[in-house]
């Protein structure tokens, strides 16, 4: 029986790996698609022979679509239309090519071809398809048709120096020479929507603790001195994200995400983990089942997926199915900061630097100390102050006596 791949996101097609005809595996990269946010690899998810590909790049696909099918080298010929007619039919008759108009292909209906992803952009544009040359097959209009096609775009209105005389600033054109213009990549505008949506939508409110990271850092050279014969290194990130996930599994009501008529409390605890790209990109990877994963398999999975993220080859569970964010600046040197809910979750924990401070001890006399600053963002329609309040010093507690973080049979 042939395997529909089916998308398990939206995204656009950027190419296939793998033709029609040849023979993959269940773990074979068979296409790359662009998400809102990363590039995630396609697999083929099972044995057998690529049958068909059911879409072009430069396609915008919808989650769930069937892109390919694999099945056995027998039901390849079934797979084909016949190319006869049966005994006693007419031949039936050839299609008419496709006619042009000012340099467009159109379809046998009298409809330009073009992708959708392609239409959309032309709308956006305001460009006229029907003028625009498709280096697609059979000349469809793809994505870099339009971009190529695009006229420079308009700058935005500028404020003058000098006011009017309503004492607002007046609007006038900046100097085209004075300035880039640049695109918004597909990831860079998925941020900017997503990130309006969450702070325009959800209430947000704000906890912040300072935590004594002395422990942690010991450990963590401890646990690192032990593993170093397995080329094992555990990041301070790591043991964050084992003291959020056991946090929350303390605070459910927080490993849950709002949708307007229902809340939903998520029996797993897994991790988004914000990570930085190149050219201004950022993806959360997922760290699933971060309360009770063992520290060392949870300190490998991170680093593949994390340079998986960086180079453009996510897979699909990588991204995929996050209760709650950590968005860690600690390697920045920042102070403290606080971070936008990734709706629908209910919060996100953002992690600032550790750093070298003054200190008031325990008998009053002045030292030296290392502090490190978590502010949590909570969803004020989910959650309170009181509770924020009590999470935070929970998770302090636990960063501050880190054995607690181990389970000393599974480290």
């Amino acid at each position: 029986m042939a395997y529909e791949v089916k998308l398990t996101t939206d995204g656009l097609l950027i190419n296939w790996l793998r033709d029609v005809g040849e023979n993959v595996s269940a773990s074979d990269i068979i296409a790359e698609v662009e998400a809102d946010k990363a590039t995630v690899e396609i697999e083929a998810g099972s044995d057998g022979m690529l049958l068909e590909l059911r879409a072009e790049p430069g396609d915008e696909i919808g989650e769930g679509t069937v892109i390919a099918v694999i099945g056995a080298s027998s039901e390849a010929a079934a797979s084909e239309p016949d190319s006869a007619p049966a005994k006693g039919e007419a031949p039936s008759k050839a299609p008419p090519p496709a006619t042009e108009t000012n340099g467009a292909a159109m379809t046998d209906d009298g409809r330009v071809k073009a992708s959708p992803l392609a239409r959309r952009m032309a709308a956006d544009k305001g460009i006229d398809l029907s003028r625009v040359s498709g280096t697609g097959p059979g000349g469809r209009i793809v994505k870099s048709d339009i971009e190529n096609f695009a006229e420079k775009p308009k700058l935005p209105p500028m404020p003058a120096s000098s006011p009017s005389a309503s004492g607002q600033p007046t609007w006038g054109k900046l100097p085209e020479e004075d300035v880039d213009v640049l695109p918004l990549s597909r990831m860079r505008r998925a941020i900017a929507d997503g990130t309006i949506r969450s702070k325009s939508n959800t209430p947000h409110f704000y906890v912040t603790v300072e935590a004594d990271v002395e422990p942690l850092l010991a450990l963590r050279a401890e646990i690192n001195s032990a593993l170093a014969d397995e080329g094992i290194k555990i990041s301070v990130n790591d043991l964050l994200i084992k003291a959020l996930a056991l946090c929350l599994r303390e605070y459910p009501n927080l490993n849950s995400h709002y949708y307007g008529d229902r809340l939903v409390q998520h029996q797993r605890v897994n991790i988004g983990i914000s990570v930085a790209l190149p050219d201004n990109g950022l993806v959360n990877v997922v760290c699933h089942d971060a309360d009770s994963v063992p520290l060392r398999e949870m300190a490998v999975n991170n680093k593949a997926m994390y340079e998986r993220a960086r180079s453009g080859k996510i897979k699909p569970d990588d991204i995929r199915g996050a209760t709650f964010t950590i968005s860690n600046l600690g390697p920045f040197n920042i102070k403290d900061f606080s971070a936008i809910i990734s709706s629908p979750e209910a919060g996100i924990l953002a992690v600032s630097s550790a750093r070298r401070v003054p200190v008031v001890r325990d008998d009053g006399t002045l030292g030296a100390g290392t502090r490190m600053n978590m502010t949590l963002s909570v969803d004020h329609r989910v959650s309170n102050g009181a509770e924020g309040a009590g999470f935070m010093n929970h998770l302090r507690e636990l960063v501050e006596n880190p054995l607690r973080l181990l389970d000393l049979k599974q480290v």
